[in-house]
């Protein structure tokens, strides 16, 4: 038996040796140098046997894989070499880069998590975890324990302020990001990130100095917002109503611009515009589908049999805009159900009247007609 092991190990060194010598490293630099990683792997197979244990063959054909978007056989090769040297930091990077990039995030995740049991200090390992939860809590966790350990890699700063902003903690948002501005001041991107978290805390002169620096960089339409929001606050009513009219040419408005146009005007005391743009921002903020909205509801109310809701329900949607749908559903719940012909009359009369009636309303145009007649007998 020992005779057999020693005969075998031989076998094994013999092989490794063979491909040490076999490899043509000039033509293996040439795969490298000109990036056709699927032939570097495919020429390493050739030279290295299938069930090699050695580590350093292994990590170069894995990461040739890799390279190669092979991800399927990468992941087989670094699983070996974790198998065969496990808690190497960065294969377990490697692992997790691969899920990553197939989806699996859960199991990128747990690689992520065993780097940071081995280094409890690893930046991109919480870096990369706090991209790959679903759960606020711990997104917020992660990018804090990157953000102690490097205060000034921007990406991070910017998505924990992200995450303080949308739960409306505007100092810490601030203070993050003016950390790493500091180490980056000319990072526009984290400049822009600062305008609103300063707006909010009331610093508008440094938004406008900010903002207006940026706004020679090119009309950002939401730096273009945060700096006419900062001269409102300053009472500065021309200079704000410019900006917010320049986000309106630009096709940007939308109903907080509106919103602000209409409080220029009326501090402005020109009313008749400031009526204008206040029925503006109610349109704008009346979303165009709500009386399908209303008829969908109505139309529960109906088939649960509670009448009055569901007259209610779709009368509320014709108050936000006329639609055939409800007119001919309030047709039918009249003249069926609740046994109001002349109710019945007038909303089949809406129907066919209804501007946008198209060939598939034929059959209820149809039905529609035959009621009328039958109604106003």
């Amino acid at each position: 038996m020992k005779t057999l092991l020693i005969f075998l190990l031989f076998l094994i060194t013999n092989k490794l040796c063979f491909a040490q010598d076999n490899l043509d490293k000039e033509k293996l630099l040439e795969f490298y140098q000109t990036q056709r990683y699927a032939e570097a792997a495919n020429y390493l197979s050739t030279i290295y046997p299938a069930e090699t244990s050695d580590i350093k063959a292994l990590t170069q054909i894995a990461y040739c894989n890799m390279m190669a978007g092979k991800l399927v056989d990468a992941e087989k090769g670094y699983q070996k070499i974790n198998e065969l040297q496990p808690k190497q930091i960065p294969i377990l990077f490697s692992l997790a880069n691969i899920n990553s990039r197939r989806g699996n995030k859960r199991v990128a995740g747990d690689y992520l998590q065993q780097i940071i049991i081995l280094d409890s200090t690893n930046f991109n390992a919480y870096k990369r975890l706090a991209d790959y939860t679903d759960s606020v809590e711990l997104k917020l966790k992660h990018l804090q324990k990157a953000n102690k350990l490097n205060s000034t890699e921007a990406d991070v700063a910017f998505d924990l302020a992200l995450v303080y902003r949308d739960q409306k903690r505007y100092q810490p948002a601030y203070d993050v990001l003016k950390i790493a501005i500091a180490a980056d001041t000319s990072n526009m991107i984290l400049q822009q990130a600062l305008l609103p978290m300063a707006n909010q805390l009331k610093k508008y002169n440094e938004v406008i100095i900010t903002g207006e620096k940026l706004l020679k960089s090119g009309a950002d339409g939401n730096v273009v917002l945060d700096v006419g929001k900062a001269y409102f606050f300053l009472k500065n009513y021309k200079k704000a109503l410019g900006l917010f009219q320049m986000l309106e040419r630009m096709s940007m408005q939308s109903e907080s611009v509106f919103y602000y146009i209409s409080l220029c005007f009326r501090e402005m005391k020109n009313y008749e515009k400031a009526v204008k743009y206040a029925m503006l921002t109610i349109d704008e903020s009346i979303s165009p589908n709500i009386s399908a909205y209303y008829n969908l509801l109505g139309g529960i109310y109906d088939e649960k049999q509670q009448l009055n809701l569901a007259a209610s329900a779709y009368k509320k949607g014709l108050s936000y805009n006329t639609n055939k749908n409800i007119y001919y559903r309030l047709g039918l719940l009249y003249d069926l159900k609740l046994k109001q012909p002349k109710a019945a009359i007038n909303y089949y009369s809406l129907f066919l009247k209804s501007k946008d009636l198209e060939a598939d309303d034929q059959p209820q145009i149809d039905y529609v007609k035959v009621k009328l007649a039958e109604l106003k007998k």
